[in-house]
């Protein structure tokens, strides 16, 4: 039997390509951040291990790569600082400022 999303188009997303409207699916379904329990963790063509969030839309499975910049954005994220962009704008979502020594790391 397959599964319910099998039909779905399967999409990873860097915290590079991540559009408004992914960041607001993020935010609403994670409101209070994510734990570990809900990441996923898988390997990808190269082999290498990726750990991510999954945020489903009617017709795509996106799965963003988990990282500080994720994080940092997300805890940050006020939807009135994307009215001037597109939903799909990826150059709409600005790296964040980090702490001193908080290099951004990619959990995968």
């Amino acid at each position: 039997m397959k599964p319910k999303d099998a039909h779905l188009k399967r999409v990873i997303v860097d915290f590079r390509k991540l559009t408004p409207e992914i960041l607001a699916l993020l935010v609403e379904k994670y409101p209070d951040g994510y734990d570990d329990d809900q990441i996923v963790s898988f390997r990808n063509a190269k082999n290498e291990l990726i750990e991510a969030v999954e945020v489903t839309t009617e017709d795509t499975k996106y799965l963003v790569k988990v990282s500080t910049k994720l994080a940092v954005t997300m805890e940050n994220y006020d939807e009135d600082d994307y009215e001037d962009f597109e939903d799909d704008d990826p150059d709409a979502v600005q790296d964040p400022q980090l702490e001193p020594g908080a290099e951004d790391e990619d959990f995968s």
